[in-house]
């Protein structure tokens, strides 16, 4: 298949058999783009930015919720060669105008929702780009009205463009990660529509739901690669665990792609919400992100079958690994065997760890990747044998399953003792009572530091010293005393990106 689709891999190489087909629905509404219509808008607006002065190489800037355009946004930067940023429409305008500035952006594309956040911001900045609206706003043109008269016919022959993703900035200001351009010719390379028919078994039938923000790296790479394939993309403006569900039975979904935290809310629902759907048309739901306890893995299995595959990797795609249900199953906890690299576990003095030993997560064999305008923190993230990290903390089984333990710049050291607070998280995470949950390490006079949780209990849960009670006896009857909180403080809600990334900085101030 992948061979017969050489040149194909994107919206236009469809048009033939499939104009008339949804590429993209959204799903609480059921409006649609076409692939005729997709491939429309992407050649009108990829010649717009050419218009405007960009050329291949240049970059452009999205700062848009989950909306129907979004994939025609993406393709047509992608049909004019250039490079693309989606930003966060969750962020600040000074963090939203720091990505804007450090991509160099020309062009920023915003929406009525997101511009008033961002607009003061990036316009203060030395050289502001030009700003253009998908909806109509004061002293911003309609992006609509900017390509009514430009040629709408189909685009061809150009060369490929790249998404530019940026690090969720989890410990600091966001990293650039900006790959070399393909050279290739428009619809010749797509590393993710290969992977999901070989790994996924996707094809131009698959019905491909993304529950998540389009900003992230997952959801705008699958989505892309859906459509470099032929299928369709069912897009929901934001995760809602009841109408996942609905979504599933409506559109008939085959694939879908989650994160934990997403896991934990469907798993909340009644039985008789659970139960009221019809999601049979399932054949493939992946997750990945963030970790995922192992309980919360068992019980979607158990619901779900054998259909839940999770895959580990990163924003600088230095690796990868895959584990299908069966070799979880096998082996709980693990995030798989390697599936693109090849990974090695290193102690602090960067020798190599035996098996069932911790240490930092290295990869060799994989793509290199450089940090925009950060040539030390590129540096940093290589050893001396061209090997690369993101300062993930894990170890390998004598069969090659990866198990991750927590990210190196999240350890906590408590009177010499290193605790790894993913390892506490996963316990107080699958109690009833909690809703969400973060630990971190926090000064301590004696130790050094010591364990804080931060807790969001249930709705229905009181907040007090016995809760506080019933949850430390809770841990200590799961995890050595020194690895259960000294403390626990309760919030309403923890700062946590949609992609289940906790911004533990945030706590930590």
């Amino acid at each position: 298949m992948i061979e017969n689709l050489t040149g194909r891999f994107f919206p236009g190489g469809h048009i033939q058999e499939s104009a008339t087909k949804p590429a993209v629905i959204m799903a609480e509404s059921g409006v649609m783009m076409s692939y005729q219509e997709l491939d429309t808008f992407a050649s009108q607006l990829a010649r717009f930015f050419a218009q405007q002065g960009l050329k291949p190489g240049d970059h452009v800037a999205y700062c848009v919720e989950n909306r129907l355009e979004c994939l025609a946004l993406q393709w047509g930067a992608h049909y004019a060669g250039l490079y693309y940023t989606f930003i966060s429409t969750r962020l600040t305008g000074n963090e939203a105008a720091y990505i804007v500035e450090n991509c160099d952006a020309k062009i920023l594309v915003v929406t009525a929702q997101s511009a008033p956040n961002i607009m003061a911001s990036v316009m203060s900045l030395a050289i502001p780009p030009n700003i253009i609206s998908l909806d109509p706003i004061s002293n911003c043109d309609l992006l609509s009205s900017r390509m009514a008269s430009i040629d709408s016919s189909p685009l061809r022959g150009t060369l490929e463009g790249s998404e530019m993703l940026y690090s969720s900035g989890t410990t600091g200001k966001p990293k650039g990660v900006k790959p070399e351009l393909s050279g290739q010719t428009l619809g010749n390379t797509s590393i993710i529509a290969g992977m999901l028919v070989r790994g996924f078994n996707a094809s131009a039938q698959s019905v491909y739901l993304s529950p998540a923000p389009y900003y992230h790296a997952a959801p705008m790479k699958w989505c892309q690669g859906i459509t470099a394939l032929g299928g369709t993309v069912v897009l929901m403006e934001k995760f809602d665990p009841v109408g996942t569900l609905y979504s599933i039975e409506k559109y008939k979904v085959t694939h879908s792609q989650w994160v934990p935290t997403m896991f934990h809310r469907l798993l909340a629902l009644s039985d008789s919400e659970k139960n009221q759907y019809d999601i049979s048309s399932q054949q493939v739901a992946v997750h990945a992100a963030a970790p995922c306890p192992i309980p919360t893995k068992q019980a979607m299995i158990e619901w779900w079958g054998p259909i839940i595959f999770e895959y580990y990797s990163c924003t600088e795609a230095i690796g990868m690994t895959f584990t299908n249900s069966a070799a979880w199953l096998a082996h709980p906890g693990t995030v798989g065997q390697a599936l693109l690299g090849t990974p090695h576990i290193l102690d602090e003095d960067g020798n190599e760890q035996p098996a069932n030993s911790d240490g930092v997560v290295y990869f060799s064999d994989g793509p290199r990747f450089t940090y925009h305008k950060d040539e030390s923190k590129t540096d940093d993230a290589y050893n001396h044998q061209g090997w690369a990290t993101v300062g993930d903390i894990g170890h390998l089984d004598e069969d090659g399953f990866l198990y991750l333990t927590d990210r190196k710049s999240n350890m906590i050291i408590s009177g010499g003792v290193n605790v790894y607070p993913q390892e506490t998280e996963n316990i107080l995470a699958v109690h009833p009572a909690v809703h969400d949950v973060a630990v971190i390490g926090i000064p301590h006079e004696d130790f050094g530091e010591q364990v804080c949780a931060f807790v969001q209990l249930e709705k229905h849960v009181t907040a007090d010293d016995n809760m506080r009670s019933e949850l430390s006896a809770y841990c200590r009857e799961n995890l050595s005393a020194i690895k259960c909180p000294r403390h626990i403080e309760f919030r309403d809600s923890l700062p946590r990106e949609p992609n289940g990334k906790l911004l533990k900085r945030l706590l930590k101030a």
